[in-house]
C-alpha cells in the first residue's frame, strides 16, 4: 500500500515537494454539512510503556465494521515516517446524526485469537484513533487482580462535540468488559452521541495539553536560572578579554618606562607569538568544512522550524512537524554548501567536488543509516515503524535530486564570493613547535571540560524535550525553545571564547577542533543524560524499543554537536582571534 502511494511521488519531484508541506487532512478543511460522512481511523496498537513500539491496529484480531469503503484517504512523507498506520474502522458514523448502541461485528475467538489478546492485555497495549485529525486513546483491556482472568473491552462509546460545523471534541469511554473464554462468540459494539460545544476550532487540541506540566515553576525557574548564567558569563568573558587587551595596551604604551627584561617577557610568552601559525589550516580541513556547513545548516533548520511551530501549532497536524522540517532542510542546502565550501577554500582544499559531497550527505547518512537499521528491527516485529519501500525511495530521491543540486549551488557561490584567504597576517612557513603546558591546558581536557557548563543550562530543558518525545505528551511551549536556545549559544560561545583563550595562551595554535569539540562535547553529556532517562525516568523494554530509543538519541545527540551553537562559537572565536592578533601586530609595529 506504501508503495503504490509513493510511486507517483518518486517519479514526479514536484509531487515529492508536496507531500512534504505540512498539509490538511483529507477532511478536506474541517467543514461538515449535516449527515455527511465522519471517517473514524484506527491507527496502531501496541504497549503503553513502549510508545514507539506500535502495531498496526488490526494486526490484533479485533474485526471490521460493515462499511466497506470511503470517499477519500491520505497519507503524507511526514506520516509514513513516524509509522502512521490509518485503516478505516469500517463503522458508519455521520455529522450529527446519533447512534444508539449498535453491533458491528462478532469476534470468533478461538486458542490463538484469546493468546493474542491476552498477551496484550499483559503488556498494557493501548490503541489510537482519530475522528478528524483528532486523537483518542482506548485501552484494550484489563487483568482481575490476581491476574489470572483477562477481560476485553467491547463497547466504544463516543461521544463527539461540534461548534457549527466543526468537530471540536471526541472523547471515547470503553465499557462491556467481557471475560475472555476460548471458543466463545464476542460482539464488538459502538455508539455516537453529539453534543454541541463552546470550544473553538482554534482551541479544540488544547485539552491535550499540559500546562501544569509544561509551564510549572521548576521550568521558568531554569529559564531564570540559565539567563543568570548567561549574563555571570559575559561579563566573566569579557573582563577577562578587555583587562587583558588593556593590560597589553598599556605595556606596550609605555615601553620607554620599561626596562629590557618586562619588554622581552612580553615578546616571549602567551598567544601572541602564535599570531604566524594561528590562521594556519586545520588538520582534515575536508572533514571540518564539512561539519561546519553541515551545522550552519541544522542550525537554520532548527531556528526556522520552532519559528514556524511558534506561529503555526504544528503539533496540531499528524506528521506535520517532521513533513516542515525536512522540507525546511532540503530548502536550506546552499547554506550548507556555502559555509562549508567557503571555508574549505579558504584553507587551500583542493578536493572540493569531495568536499561538496560529504558535506551534502553527511546529515543524511547519519539519519538514514540509522533509520534503516532500526527499520530491519521493525521489520522483524512486523512493527508500523517498519518505513515502507516507496517511502525510502522517496527520501533517496530528495537527497539525490534536491539536496545535492542545491548544496553545489551553495558550495559554487561559497567558494566565488567568500572563498579567498583573506588573513591579516602571513602564515608562517614552518609551523612553530608546540611548547609544553600544564595537563589541564591539553586540548583533551579543554575539550571535556568545555561542554559541561552549555549542558548545564539546558539540563532541565532536556528534561521536558525527552518526555515528548518518549511519553505521552506534546511539546508546544516552542517560546521555551528559542529562549534556551539563544541561552545555549550565548553559554557556548563564551566558553568556547575562553576555551580557545587559554589554549592559545598556552602558544597552542591548534584551536579549530579544540574550539569545535570543546562546544560539542556538550552532546556527549546530553547522550549520557539519555541512560539515565532511560533507566530511571522510563519503563521502556524490549530489543525494539531499546534500539530505537538509543539509535534515536545517538542521532539527536550528534546532531546537536555539530549544531548551530558551535559554528556560530566557531567563527565568533575566529572573529575574536583576529582581532586580538590584529590588535597586538598594530601596537607592536606602534611601539616601533
Amino acid at each position: 500500500m506504501g508503495l503504490g502511494r509513493w510511486t507517483i511521488e518518486v517519479v514526479v519531484l514536484t509531487t515529492v515537494f508536496s507531500s512534504m508541506l505540512p498539509v490538511r487532512a483529507d477532511e478536506h478543511d474541517h467543514k461538515y454539512t449535516d449527515k455527511e460522512e465522519v471517517v473514524l481511523w484506527m491507527n496502531t496498537v501496541g504497549p503503553y510503556h513502549n510508545r514507539q513500539e506500535t502495531y498496526k491496529y488490526f494486526s490484533l484480531p479485533f474485526c471490521v465494521g460493515t462499511k466497506k469503503t470511503i470517499s477519500h484517504y491520505h497519507e503524507t512523507l511526514g506520516e509514513a515516517l513516524q509509522g502512521v498506520e490509518l485503516e478505516f474502522s469500517g463503522l458508519d458514523i455521520t455529522f450529527k446524526e446519533e447512534v444508539m448502541q449498535t453491533t458491528y461485528c462478532d469476534i470468533e475467538l478461538d486458542k490463538p485469537k484469546r493468546d493474542a489478546f491476552v498477551y496484550a492485555i499483559k503488556n498494557h497495549y493501548w490503541y489510537q484513533m482519530y475522528i478528524d485529525d483528532l486523537p483518542i486513546w482506548g485501552i484494550v483491556g484489563e487483568a482481575d487482580e490476581n491476574g489470572e482472568d483477562h477481560y476485553l473491552w467491547t463497547y466504544k462509546k463516543l461521544e463527539i462535540g461540534y461548534n457549527g460545523n466543526r468537530i471540536v471534541d471526541v472523547n471515547l469511554t470503553s465499557e462491556g468488559k467481557v471475560k475472555l473464554v476460548p471458543n466463545t462468540r464476542i460482539p464488538m459494539s459502538y455508539s455516537v452521541k453529539w453534543k454541541k460545544s463552546d470550544v473553538k476550532f482554534e482551541d479544540r487540541f488544547d485539552k491535550y495539553l499540559d500546562p501544569s506540566f509544561f509551564q510549572h515553576r521548576i521550568h521558568w525557574f531554569s529559564i531564570f536560572n540559565s539567563f543568570m548564567m548567561v549574563i555571570f558569563l559575559v561579563g566573566l568573558v569579557s573582563m577577562i578579554l578587555m583587562r587583558t587587551l588593556r593590560k597589553d595596551y598599556a605595556r606596550y604604551s609605555k615601553e620607554e618606562e620599561m626596562d629590557d627584561m618586562d619588554r622581552d617577557l612580553g615578546d616571549e610568552y602567551g598567544w601572541k607569538q602564535v599570531h604566524g601559525d594561528v590562521f594556519r589550516p586545520s588538520s582534515h580541513p575536508l572533514i571540518f568544512s564539512s561539519l561546519v556547513g553541515s551545522g550552519c545548516q541544522i542550525f537554520s533548520v532548527s531556528l526556522i522550524v520552532i519559528i514556524l511551530a511558534m506561529i503555526e501549532d504544528l503539533y496540531t497536524e499528524r506528521g506535520s512537524m517532521l513533513s516542515t522540517a525536512i522540507f525546511v532542510y532540503a530548502a536550506t542546502s546552499p547554506v550548507n554548501g556555502y559555509f562549508g565550501g567557503s571555508l574549505y577554500a579558504k584553507q587551500g582544499g583542493r578536493r572540493w567536488i569531495k568536499q561538496m559531497f560529504i558535506g551534502a550527505f553527511l546529515i543524511p547518512a547519519m539519519v538514514c543509516g540509522t533509520a534503516f537499521f532500526i527499520n530491519f528491527i521493525a521489520i522483524y516485529y512486523h512493527a508500523s515503524r517498519a518505513i515502507p519501500f516507496g517511502t525510502m525511495v522517496a527520501v533517496c530521491c530528495i537527497c539525490f535530486f534536491v539536496i545535492l543540486p542545491l548544496n553545489l549551488v551553495g558550495t559554487i557561490l561559497g567558494r566565488n564570493l567568500s572563498g579567498q584567504p583573506n588573513f591579516p597576517c602571513r602564515v608562517n612557513a614552518v609551523p612553530r613547535p608546540i611548547p609544553e603546558k600544564k595537563w589541564f591546558m591539553e586540548p583533551a581536557v579543554i575539550v571535556c571540560l568545555g561542554g559541561i557548563l552549555p549542558f548545564g543550562s539546558i539540563f532541565i530543558e532536556m528534561y521536558f524535550i525527552f518526555t515528548s518525545f518518549w511519553a505521552y505528551k506534546i511539546y508546544y511551549v516552542y517560546g521555551f525553545m528559542m529562549l534556551v536556545l539563544v541561552i545555549l549559544c550565548i553559554v557556548t560561545v563564551c566558553v568556547t571564547i575562553v576555551c580557545t583563550y587559554f589554549l592559545l595562551n598556552a602558544e597552542d595554535y591548534r584551536w579549530q577542533w579544540t574550539s569545535f569539540l570543546s562546544a560539542a562535547s556538550t552532546a556527549v553529556y546530553v547522550y549520557m543524560y539519555s541512560f539515565y532517562y532511560y533507566f530511571f525516568k522510563t519503563k521502556m523494554y524490549g530489543l525494539f524499543q531499546t534500539s530505537f530509543y538509543f539509535g534515536y538519541m545517538a542521532v539527536f545527540s550528534t546532531a546537536l554537536g555539530i549544531m548551530y551553537l558551535h559554528i556560530i562559537a566557531l567563527l565568533l572565536v575566529l572573529i575574536a582571534s583576529v582581532v586580538l592578533i590584529c590588535k597586538s601586530l598594530w601596537i607592536k609595529m606602534s611601539a616601533k
